[in-house]
């Protein structure tokens, strides 16, 4: 007999209650995933106009799951598997979602550089579904943390907070154009898949340092200053940003500016397969804000990811990347 795992079962459960609600509520996929969720956290089902049928249909479902028996990460696997399949359906280009293992990487790089806090404020200002934000957090449990997430689209957000709670992550949420000024205080840790284009508010953008001088201003630009102005002095930064970043036409003044505001820790290429197009392909750019007491990396760290099924390739990069912190450290202390 073949063993189901927590993961696909909690995943069955909350698509098959998603499709009967997508029916009855005559709604998206995506919003019905919301509903689902949030009937899994309050443990009742919340839908008072949907019928009774349909009631008894989903409490049935919902027993074949104890959420108290799953891990944050397994609860994470399961919810963003449906809000995926619901953004598939729904094909909004801005809305994809940060593949499971790029989010457990960045998680992974997150610890390397927090290594011996007792804890960190970290916020996502293009939070989306909080994929990439709560993988972090369950991958740095063992530290206190404050986290934010905000993102422009209310659904997402809702379809975040859900998540976050099933999770039982105390994340604070903020429904609003993230490049517009923002009701938080600067914080420790930023991380961020970047919305890659334009940034349709030309009025918007003159207030920053990047905006183009005609036409619309690159958005990923307008994500990055925003970020560092919201970190605190000595604070990291890890983006997923294009790997065209540094060769594209308003490059001549993103290098400026980060030289003057930054220094960069690194830049890691992930694998072109996990890409539809070679266009398309993204980066994880570490930067720190500059500080009194920041000092740049004699040699930044700087890798190209092998396919993450390649267990016996990725064994040697992470060797590579801690031989890399051995060093720094080295090099601080001397």
């Amino acid at each position: 007999m073949v063993q189901i795992s927590a993961v696909e079962k909690l995943f069955t459960v909350i698509d098959n209650t998603a499709t009967i609600l997508q029916d009855e509520l005559s709604c998206t996929y995506l919003e019905a995933v919301a509903e689902t969720g949030e009937n899994l956290f309050q443990n009742t089902i919340l839908q008072e106009e949907i019928s009774e049928l349909s009631k008894k249909r989903i409490q049935k479902e919902y027993t074949h799951v104890n959420l108290g028996q799953c891990s944050a990460e397994e609860i994470r696997k399961a919810y963003q598997l449906a809000a995926l399949k619901g953004m598939r359906e729904a094909t909004q280009p801005n809305h994809e979602m940060t593949p499971d293992a790029v989010s457990i990487f960045v998680g992974y790089l997150v610890s390397k550089f927090t290594e011996g806090w007792k804890g960190f404020s970290i916020f996502d200002p293009a939070v989306g579904t909080a994929n990439l934000l709560t993988t972090v957090l369950n991958q740095n449990q063992s530290k206190e943390i404050e986290a934010y997430g905000i993102d422009v689209d209310d659904l997402l957000i809702k379809v975040a907070y859900i998540s976050a709670n099933l999770q039982q992550h105390s994340i604070q949420f903020y429904n609003q154009d993230s490049l517009e000024p923002l009701y938080i205080e600067p914080m420790d840790i930023v991380v961020s898949d970047l919305p890659v284009g334009y940034y349709p508010n030309d009025i918007g953008a003159a207030s920053f340092e990047l905006h183009a001088k005609e036409g619309h201003s690159y958005a990923h630009h307008l994500f990055i200053e925003q970020s560092l102005k919201y970190t605190t002095a000595g604070g990291y930064l890890f983006f997923l940003v294009p790997n065209h970043l540094f060769t594209s036409e308003f490059a001549k003044e993103l290098n400026p500016f980060l030289k003057e505001h930054a220094v960069i820790q690194g830049m890691i290429q992930l694998p072109l397969s996990l890409f539809k197009n070679e266009k398309a392909a993204k980066s994880i750019f570490i930067i720190q804000k500059k500080g009194p007491e920041v000092k740049a990396p004699k040699q930044a760290l700087l890798a190209n990811l092998p396919k993450f099924s390649n267990q016996t390739a990725m064994t040697g990069i992470i060797k590579q990347i801690d031989d890399w912190f051995k060093q720094e450290k080295l090099e601080i202390n001397q």
